[in-house]
C-alpha cells in the first residue's frame, strides 16, 4: 500500500522543480514570525524581490519566506515547522504562475464560461486554475473569485490535470481596480493659503505623482521600525492630500503595495490608514 508523501518531502520535490515552497500549520496558514522578526521590526525578508536586511533563517515572512533552496527547505531550523505543518503552500508568482481560486460551484461556473481553458486542481469547494505568467494578487475580484500570483501563497493540493495556458488578459483585468470618481475640492477652509479661486492645486499631476512616488520610497527604504514609518507616511500623506479630494483608489492602492512588500499585513495597512485619518480628523 504506497504512503502519502509528508509535506516536507513533497515540498523538496516541488522545490527542485523551481516552485518557491513553505511549510502551512492548522488553518492552512503560514507560520509567524520568529520572535526577532516579530512586528517586522527586522525590516524584512531579501528574497523574492523583497528589500530588507533580515536574514532570519527561520519560516518567517510569509509568502516571502518561499524558497526553492532545498538547503533552506530541508534545514534544521524549518525542521520543527515541518513537523507542525498540516499541507505546503507556495508561491505562484514566484514560479511566475497565477492561480484562479474558485471558491465555490458558481465561480466553476463562471470560470468555464468567462476564461481560457488551462490546468486545473480540484479543491476542497472549487477548484483552483492555474496559468502561466504573473500578475499583481487581489482577493474577492467577483464572487467566490481570488487571484493568487506575486505576493501571496496557495497550497499546493497537487499536479491537476490539462495544459498549463498563458495568462490571459482577461484574468488580468480582473485585478485592475477602478479608480473612485474625485471628489469635489472641500470648503474654503482647508484650502492652502495663496490658492486663487478655490483650485486645489494638489491636482496638478506631477506634484501628486511625484508625492505618492516619495512616499512609497520612503517605505520600501525602511530598514528597522517598518510599522512606523509606514504610519508617518500615511499621516504624512493624508496631511498633504487628505482633505481636497486628490486621492483614488489607486494612489491608495500604491502605498499600501509599498507596505506589503516590507512585510506589513493588510491588516496593518488597513489600520494604519484608519489611524492616521482619525489623528487628521478626517
Amino acid at each position: 500500500m504506497s504512503r502519502t508523501p509528508s509535506p516536507l518531502h513533497t515540498a523538496l520535490s516541488l522545490a527542485a522543480s523551481g516552485i518557491p515552497v513553505l511549510p502551512l500549520r492548522r488553518g492552512k496558514v503560514p507560520f509567524g514570525n520568529c520572535p526577532a522578526c516579530a512586528g517586522n521590526a527586522c525590516g524584512g525578508r531579501p528574497n523574492m524581490r523583497i528589500p530588507g536586511p533580515c536574514r532570519c533563517p527561520s519560516v518567517c515572512h510569509a509568502w516571502a519566506a518561499a524558497t526553492t533552496d532545498p538547503a533552506v527547505v530541508a534545514s534544521p531550523a524549518w525542521a520543527a515547522a515541518w513537523r507542525q505543518s498540516v499541507c505546503v503552500g507556495y508561491h505562484p508568482g514566484g514560479a511566475d504562475l497565477t492561480v484562479v481560486d474558485l471558491d465555490d460551484a458558481d465561480a466553476v461556473t463562471w470560470a468555464r464560461a468567462a476564461l481560457p481553458a488551462t490546468r486545473t486542481v480540484p479543491t476542497t469547494r472549487g477548484e483552483h486554475w492555474i496559468y502561466l505568467g504573473a500578475m499583481p494578487s487581489r482577493n474577492a475580484v467577483r464572487p467566490g473569485v481570488d487571484i493568487k500570483s506575486t505576493m501571496a501563497y496557495a497550497r499546493y493540493l497537487g499536479p491537476g490535470t490539462g495544459t498549463m495556458a498563458d495568462l490571459p488578459n482577461a484574468v488580468r483585468a480582473l485585478a485592475v481596480k477602478e479608480p473612485s470618481p474625485v471628489r469635489p475640492a472641500a470648503h474654503a477652509a482647508v484650502v492652502p493659503a495663496g490658492v486663487r479661486g478655490g483650485e486645489c492645486p494638489h491636482r496638478t499631476p506631477a506634484y501628486l505623482t511625484r508625492g505618492i512616488a516619495m512616499a512609497e520610497q520612503r517605505i520600501t527604504g525602511a530598514s528597522s521600525a517598518v510599522h512606523a514609518t509606514v504610519y508617518r507616511t500615511f499621516l504624512a500623506v493624508l496631511s498633504r492630500h487628505g482633505r481636497c479630494g486628490c486621492l483614488t483608489d489607486d494612489h491608495i492602492t500604491r502605498l499600501f503595495t509599498a507596505a506589503q512588500s516590507k512585510g506589513e499585513t493588510l491588516r496593518h495597512c488597513t489600520d494604519a490608514w484608519t489611524n492616521a485619518r482619525t489623528t487628521l480628523g478626517l
